[in-house]
């Protein structure tokens, strides 16, 4: 086997890229190859055909990879958690009474 080196850091004080991959991506789809690997060793315990097993995971697993690649394309290092925080501010903020900016002398 040859050994393969892989270029991880791009600069100083930037992000981890990792094949097109930058920032807290890689941990989830980490998470998500694992959690993977878990459902498919419960499916082989339970009983389910070895061949139906391998082809429900490679669905899910390709699944997994495009949409984290996707979300990764998509939002960038900071986006996903700027857009998560913009979610919730409230669009309105309404007041029926006049209490709240008067002083109470």
């Amino acid at each position: 086997m040859a050994n393969s080196v892989y270029q991880i850091n791009k600069g100083i004080n930037k992000s981890i890229e990792f094949k097109g991959l930058k920032a807290q991506y890689i941990w989830y789809l980490g998470a998500g190859i694992l959690a993977l690997m878990i459902v498919f060793a419960a499916l082989f315990i339970i009983g389910v055909n070895q061949y139906i097993c391998m082809g429900i995971i490679l669905c899910c697993g390709s699944a997994l990879v495009f949409k984290v690649y996707e979300m990764s394309r998509k939002y960038g290092e900071h986006g996903m958690m700027k857009t998560m925080a913009r979610r919730s501010i409230p669009k309105v903020v309404k007041c029926n009474s006049r209490k709240l900016f008067m002083k109470h002398v």
